[in-house]
């Protein structure tokens, strides 16, 4: 799974992008040194309208579902495709090292998002300075908080289809820890529907010396973890198994203090709604009997938060995607089954009516991968030890990640907008 060239010959659209790449590593480099968290990318939203007011024949509007940021770039009669990058970091405190490491206490670009906007605006760069390579309109979409579900259904409804070209399709890629110049997606679901679900326990609190006296939400949370994962684990027979995670647990102060409450934060991914439905039952029915075998005399409080629904890649537009990577020599792999992790990307395509793909490259030095790495990626698994998004650890490699994600997007994008009198024009979506 080694690619054979991470950094193909340029042509067309890439012609002259070597000379630019040290820059978009740069801009990579300070966005990495100055996370920001969800609706609150105030930094980063102007450093993107910054940077691509210098490229001549961006039109650029700020503000777009909070601190979104829409470029759109018009080149004659064609398809509308738009590229989309999402901005937010996590807060996650940074353990990497890195010279440009986050400066920013307790927050982090551990997802990739950063390269995620460099790669975009290095893109933006290239499709203006070669008219000549392409027909149509590209639309640049910088999506604030990704991570908590709801940047993209912000800017819908905050009019972004209304307000800008509507798309013929919807284009996204994510950098993960694989080598560059490698690229896995899927037709169909690729990514997980998530749900955050808060589980909030209402016991009777007493002093520490008197449990008699007491409903100890603490012991009733400890149960509530363990009949959790039992329902996991009955769950796993399914393909692909739903996963249920319990991630956080927050009760007490003191040690000599039984507290009245306990608070439990969980991470659900499915595959489908009736699953999806039917978990959610399942583990509201638990946490209530649990609640009641206790002795609690209050009903638990149970809802969903930060949900995410699920990613379907169309499966003409997957197949036009791959080959239109295996092309600029990137090492295409499909999917047996959809990622557990989950986006929010697919909601503009939904709601556009119109063909979306999502696809995840590596942004890792491939000299990094041995044999027995290359091996374990053959197998579809990840090498021993590989640190993963959402890491205190994770960063992808400045050089390698952002060269591939400009190439895949122009890649991708071209596969549309190429002006060489052999790709069809699209269907457009419906007004």
């Amino acid at each position: 799974m080694r690619p054979q060239s991470p950094i193909p010959p340029e042509t067309g659209l890439t012609t002259g992008l070597a000379a630019h790449l040290p820059h978009w590593e740069e801009v990579y480099r300070d966005l990495h040194a100055h996370p920001e968290l969800a609706f609150a990318e105030h930094r980063t939203a102007a450093t993107v309208a910054s940077e691509l007011a210098g490229i001549a024949g961006w039109e650029v509007t700020e503000g777009v579902g909070g601190t979104g940021v829409v470029a759109v770039l018009r080149n004659g009669a064609g398809p509308v495709v738009w590229l989309r990058a999402d901005m937010d970091a996590l807060p996650v405190r940074e353990e990497t090292g890195l010279a440009y490491a986050s400066g920013t206490a307790g927050l982090m670009h551990a997802c990739g998002h950063d390269v995620h906007v460099a790669a975009l605006l290095g893109a933006c760069r290239q499709l203006a300075a070669r008219p000549d390579a392409w027909r149509g309109t590209a639309v640049a979409v910088f999506q604030p908080a990704e991570e908590v579900g709801a940047g993209a259904l912000a800017m819908l409804d905050n009019g972004v289809l209304d307000r800008f070209p509507r798309p013929d399709v919807v284009l996204g890629q994510h950098v993960g820890p694989l080598p560059a110049g490698v690229v896995i997606t899927r037709p169909g679901a690729v990514m997980a529907a998530a749900d955050s679900v808060r589980v909030t326990l209402h016991g009777a609190g007493a002093h520490a010396s008197a449990p008699h006296v007491a409903v100890d939400p603490v012991v009733m949370a400890a149960s509530v973890v363990l009949r959790l994962q039992t329902l996991s684990a009955r769950l796993a027979p399914l393909s692909p198994s739903p996963l249920l995670t319990v991630g956080a647990i927050h009760s007490g102060t003191v040690p000599n203090v039984i507290p009245h409450t306990a608070e439990l934060l969980c991470s659900l991914r499915t595959f489908d709604e009736q699953t999806r439905e039917q978990v959610l039952t399942d583990l509201r029915r638990i946490v209530r009997a649990e609640a009641e075998a206790q002795g609690a005399t209050r009903t638990p409080d149970i809802g969903t938060y930060d949900s995410f629904p699920l990613t379907v890649n169309d499966a003409d537009a997957t197949e036009r995607v791959l080959a239109a990577l295996a092309a600029d020599g990137t090492l295409g792999r499909v999917l047996p089954v959809p990622l557990s992790a989950s986006e929010d990307f697919g909601r503009f395509g939904t709601a556009a009516g119109c063909p979306s793909v999502m696809f995840h490259f590596g942004g890792a030095d491939p000299a990094d991968f041995d044999a027995e790495a290359v091996a374990a990626l053959e197998r579809g698994t990840l090498p021993p030890g590989t640190v993963m998004n959402h890491s205190p650890r994770y960063a992808p490699s400045d050089r390698h990640a952002v060269a591939a994600g400009v190439r895949h997007l122009l890649a991708v994008a071209g596969s549309w907008l190429a002006d060489d009198g052999t790709t069809a024009e699209p269907a457009p979506c419906p007004a």
